[in-house]
């Protein structure tokens, strides 16, 4: 037997949308797309999925809790590392089906797992017609802090 969602049910467009009902929409895996952005700044530094579990669990606890669609597991960002994110806000977007996170990295400041303080380390050139031999740069603004 399933336990029942801790959320709202989903009501019409009108209601999701101008509403004040909490009413996640979920994709047909079960994931819900959150991105976390740095508190102060406002900087991406990762974005993951969560199903109703991860959710529910990052809500309760105030850090962040994700679902890993290669392991197919609940996880908590930072539990190896120390590098919590421990959520200051959470917003949802117009339709509910993404969630952003305004957070503070614990540990060493690190939320991208090779080392960054943003999985978004790199950029890619614009203005030319993609091909494979296209070439990403490091933002060198970005250091990557060693273990």
């Amino acid at each position: 037997m399933t336990a029942p969602l801790p959320f709202a049910k989903r009501g019409t467009a009108e209601t999701v949308e101008t509403g004040t009902d909490f009413a996640p929409k979920f994709d047909k895996s079960g994931l819900i797309l959150a991105i976390a952005v740095d508190a102060t700044t406002n900087e991406v530094v990762m974005v993951a999925y969560m199903n109703a579990d991860a959710l529910a669990k990052t809500i309760a606890s105030g850090e962040a809790w994700f679902w890993s669609r290669s392991r197919e597991t609940l996880w908590q960002k930072g539990e190896s590392s120390g590098n919590k994110l421990k959520l200051v806000e959470m917003r949802v977007d117009c339709d509910q089906d993404a969630i952003l996170m305004k957070v503070t990295i614990a540990g060493d400041g690190v939320a991208c797992h090779v080392g960054y303080r943003s999985c978004f380390y790199r950029t890619v050139p614009l203005g030319d017609e993609p091909t494979g031999e296209r070439t990403l740069a490091f933002d060198k603004s970005m250091p990557r802090i060693e273990k």
